[in-house]
């Protein structure tokens, strides 16, 4: 399938993968999940190497004290995804993956790269959680682990790596690889006996900092770093001091944190994939998601301030932030306690991270995007029907990241393929709700040839010779293919627009608001042009299907989700932007090489046959029952 001319080859970026009715299924699915049970598989999904790790590494480095409103700009960036994936989720309750609703809805360029970053997302997660059990383990046993590697292989490790290969690490991510690809399965009893574990040792954590807290460590001078320095080796052995305060680092220092902070509450999608189980799915997604995003919040906001209470922003240790806080307080035994339960912790979240990352890889093999043999269960294995090449490939590569890498590096190569994840799904809100009627949800059939249409094909359609008229007075109260492919130009170029002022704002800010004739006149521009761009966008006819759950206030919302996203993303060190580029260029490769060409969305429009898990679920109603 060679791209004959540019025509055509925009064509197959944007083909969309058709929907199939679904038979009713011999095993009805049964709606048992409340919100209660949906904020505990929520929860569960989110607290993890965020709350006992993260907190330490960014108030050390990045925003001393003021890590607690780092994570309230990452929780408002998580509210606004959070509703923009409740309205895309709801559509299609059927399936929980960003892949998939990107495919289904704007396209197979844009499916392949939320699939791939979703897989990167999860791999580095995997790496990064397996890098703090290490961690905690080591500092449990007294770090002679880390003492004997570091002097050993410190010399032969390059500066954009680790300091010494963390064989702990690649044993804890191997372990798992086996597990899964011998057909291991998730527990529902244990994600809530770990998660009610979880939330109480948290408790203690927090109270025993409000009680052995000291003020005084959220107002510190240079003074007080002079007196408190341990040993002889002067100022310059402690960490990095900034200017003091509560904020050390600035305003700089708390939306760097909040890039990274970013990371430790990511998890609420888990709540949509169980969207066909949901009961009142139209209530109890959005709430379930709005109300995890709250909990996780209070959790990070507490431990960080407990923790920067009772320890000097500066002395806390990075890898094993909680348990070397209760040794500097004297609570040797409750030291022991946070450590092991951070062990249990970080073990249970290495588990739930792994089971998505071959799905999705399987799920893009099927579709052609990927190499075949990625889905393809080994003979030995057909009976466990796991996918071994995409559990041992995506185990190999996690293990690999989880040997060398630097767990800050991990940490902002997650932040920022989660962020432009979820950009993608505020697009794909943006898209949908302006297209002619998909109703991808709804009890009757679809007309297949309805789906399969892109926004950027074009259906001669009466009026559009005349088209800077209609873009500004639509002639239609309804959407038309006219207006869907208005709706789908005007948002690519608001994104090339906020993706610039982001830039702009993130690398000057200084300048443009002490008004630096160039930059703050391009920046007013660039507003310019996002407030008309976007008053086109909001002028053009929504299509009134009744849904679960409508994003409110469109088109404004997602788009201030979308350039938050990108803000924070522009905010993350040009080394992690290094990183990405090379796993996007290498995914890249593959789609061009590979998937554009071997798609089944491309051989003739023609899908593999319906499957309970790639069909319609014909018992959902259009609206909730009254």
């Amino acid at each position: 399938m060679r791209c004959q001319d540019p025509r055509q080859c925009g064509q197959k970026l944007v083909r969309r993968q058709p929907l199939k009715p679904r038979q009713r299924s011999e095993i009805p699915v049964t709606r048992h999940l409340n919100i209660l049970h949906l904020v505990v598989l929520g929860v569960g999904s989110t607290l993890g190497v965020g709350v006992y790790i993260v907190v330490g590494e960014v108030a050390l480095f990045v925003a001393g004290p003021a890590i607690i409103i780092s994570f309230l700009v990452a929780a408002l960036s998580s509210v606004l995804s959070g509703l923009c994936y409740a309205e895309i989720g709801t559509r299609i309750l059927w399936t929980g993956s960003v892949y998939r609703y990107s495919y289904i809805s704007v396209g197979e360029l844009w499916a392949f790269i939320a699939g791939w970053n979703f897989i990167l997302s999860y791999i580095i997660a995997s790496a990064s959680v397996a890098k703090a059990w290490s961690s905690t383990f080591d500092s449990l046993i007294g770090n002679h682990i880390s003492q004997a590697l570091q002097k050993t292989f410190f010399q032969y490790m390059p500066d954009y790596l680790a300091t010494y290969p963390d064989f702990v690490a690649l044993a804890m991510v191997l372990l798992f690889t086996g597990a899964l690809a011998l057909g291991a399965r998730q527990s529902a009893l244990i994600t809530k006996v770990y998660t009610g574990i979880n939330v109480l040792v948290l408790i203690f954590i927090m109270l025993s900092g409000f009680f052995k807290g000291d003020l005084h460590n959220w107002k510190l001078t240079e003074q007080d770093y002079t007196s408190i320095t341990p040993g002889s080796g002067g100022i310059s052995s402690l960490g990095p001091l900034g200017f003091g305060g509560f904020v050390p680092f600035g305003l700089d220092g708390i939306l760097h944190g909040a890039a990274t902070c970013f990371y430790a509450l990511v998890g609420f999608d888990a709540i949509v994939t169980k969207g066909e189980e949901a009961l009142n799915p139209r209530r109890s997604i959005p709430w379930s998601i709005l109300i995890t995003i709250f909990i996780c919040f209070l959790a990070h906001f507490g431990v960080s301030a407990a923790l920067t209470l009772m320890v000097p922003y500066y002395l806390i240790h990075p890898e094993s932030p909680l348990p070397q806080a209760f040794l500097y307080i004297g609570w040797d035994v409750a030291r022991y306690v946070v450590a092991i339960t951070t062990l249990c912790a970080l073990t249970f979240r290495l588990q739930d991270i792994f089971f998505p990352i071959p799905e999705v890889i399987k799920d893009m093999a099927h579709d052609g995007l990927l190499f075949q043999g990625l889905a393809s269960p080994w003979k030995v294995f057909a009976r466990t029907r796991t996918p071994i090449m995409a559990i041992m490939s995506s185990g190999s590569l996690a293990g690999l990241l989880a040997l060398l890498f630097k767990f800050s590096d991990l940490l902002n190569l997650m932040s920022i393929g989660n962020l432009l994840v979820y950009s993608l799904v505020a697009f794909s809100v943006l898209v949908l709700r302006y297209q002619p009627e998909q109703n991808l949800s709804r009890k009757e059939e679809i007309d297949i040839s309805e789906c399969e249409a892109s926004p950027l094909e074009t259906i001669p359609e009466a009026g559009t010779s005349n088209i800077l008229k209609t873009v500004w007075y639509p002639i239609n109260t309804f959407p038309t293919q006219e207006s869907g492919r208005i709706i789908y130009g005007c948002t690519l170029l608001l994104v090339l627009l906020l993706t610039i002022l982001g830039l702009i704002l993130a690398q000057w800010p200084s300048q443009v608001f002490s008004g630096d004739p160039g930059l703050t006149t391009v920046a007013v521009l660039l507003l310019l042009l996002i407030t008309g761009v976007t008053v086109i966008i909001w002028r053009q006819p929504q299509d009134p299907t009744a849904l679960y759950f409508k994003v409110p206030a469109l088109p404004v919302l997602p788009l201030v989700s979308i350039f938050v996203n990108i803000y924070l993303m522009m905010l993350i060190t040009h080394r992690t932007w290094t990183q990405f580029g090379v796993w996007n260029a290498v995914g890249f490769v593959i789609y061009f090489g590979y998937g554009i060409r071997h798609s089944l969305a491309g051989n003739n429009h023609q899908q593999p046959p319906a499957s309970t898990s790639q069909t319609l679920d014909k018992n959902i109603p259009d609206a909730e029952p009254s």
